[in-house]
């Protein structure tokens, strides 16, 4: 691995946190909520309010967004590989802990007996017992490190990343938006090459003809026009994947991108989450302003684990 490849994988890990970690302070809010509680808009940790849903972390906490990601990255570290079994088992075990924000399509297919074992047709049956409706953004805001993982092979990038979003989430479109965040990670991870959006809408189009709007959408240079306040659309994972679509196709550096998603509310932990992984990837690490790196709460936590995907990534390439 190239330099810049370690700067872009440590872009993603920590982009995907302090996305979570800002987008704590407005989410579930709509803009006018955001404007009444930060005048100025929310630029910072310290500004996040200590009401009663952001109280319980701590300033510069992540949340459930990352724990997920963390378990995909924990079960790698301990098999070298990406398999939904040993995901089920780090994610269960995690389930089993406190969680905070644990999603309610997580939270039902989790604790179905037998999940560890039968993890795929859990979040299916889960899945057909919603009617086939159940879309919502759990997945794509934990997935983005299966980008990173084996981002040499595009192919296996779209399996691994199926793979992992199936454990919980069975909607076609739940996968596609997954494995297009994803297969952009991987490609400028790989070849330093953006995807344009006639490519991301071929990706979605072998997944869900209702994808494409989304994409389309977020070549907008407006952000208003996404809603991403939407009360009843918020956590749907197309809004997810529009807002960091937005952020990819649209944003200049890092700190821009992340704020303004972040400053549009409704689920802004999940959709910066996102964000903060694409831009991450595309700007490298190096590009983050230093004060959003010192403010996470267990930011020497995540470099650890940063430290260790690396070593168990050299291993696998150097065996290919």
């Amino acid at each position: 691995m190239t330099e810049q490849q370690k700067d872009r994988i440590k872009g993603v890990f920590f982009g995907q946190a302090i996305g979570d970690a800002l987008g704590l302070g407005t989410e579930f809010m709509t803009r006018n909520q955001i404007a009444e509680y930060y005048p100025n808009g929310l630029f910072d940790y310290f500004q996040i309010v200590q009401d009663k849903h952001r109280q319980r972390w701590k300033t510069g906490d992540w949340t459930d967004d990352t724990e997920q990601f963390l378990c995909i990255c924990d079960s790698i570290l301990k098999t070298n590989n990406l398999n939904e079994i040993a995901f089920a088992n780090e994610l269960y075990k995690w389930y089993s802990g406190t969680p905070m924000g644990i999603g309610m399509t997580v939270y039902k297919v989790v604790s179905l007996p037998q999940f560890t074992q039968y993890p795929h047709k859990a979040a299916e049956l889960v899945w057909k017992i919603s009617k086939q409706k159940l879309a919502s953004n759990g997945a794509i805001m934990r997935t983005s490190i299966t980008g990173a993982y084996e981002f040499w092979d595009c192919e296996k990038v779209m399996l691994n990343t199926e793979k992992i979003a199936k454990v919980t989430h069975w909607d076609p479109r739940c996968v596609g938006s997954c494995v297009i965040i994803a297969s952009i990670i991987a490609e400028i991870i790989n070849q330093n090459i953006l995807l344009k959006a006639e490519q991301v809408i071929a990706i979605g189009d072998k997944y869900d003809s209702r994808i494409k709007p989304f994409i389309e959408i977020s070549m907008s240079e407006n952000i208003s026009e996404l809603y991403l306040d939407e009360q009843n659309s918020i956590g749907y994972t197309l809004k997810a994947l529009s807002a960091g679509l937005w952020a990819y196709f649209n944003s200049y550096n890092f700190e821009i991108g992340i704020l303004k998603v972040v400053n549009e509310g409704g689920d802004a932990d999940t959709n910066a989450s996102v964000v903060g992984s694409l831009l991450g990837a595309k700007f490298g690490f190096n590009s983050i302003p230093v004060k959003y790196i010192n403010g996470l709460n267990n930011g020497v936590f995540l470099e650890n684990k940063f430290n260790a995907f690396i070593e168990k990534l050299d291993e696998k390439l150097h065996a290919q």
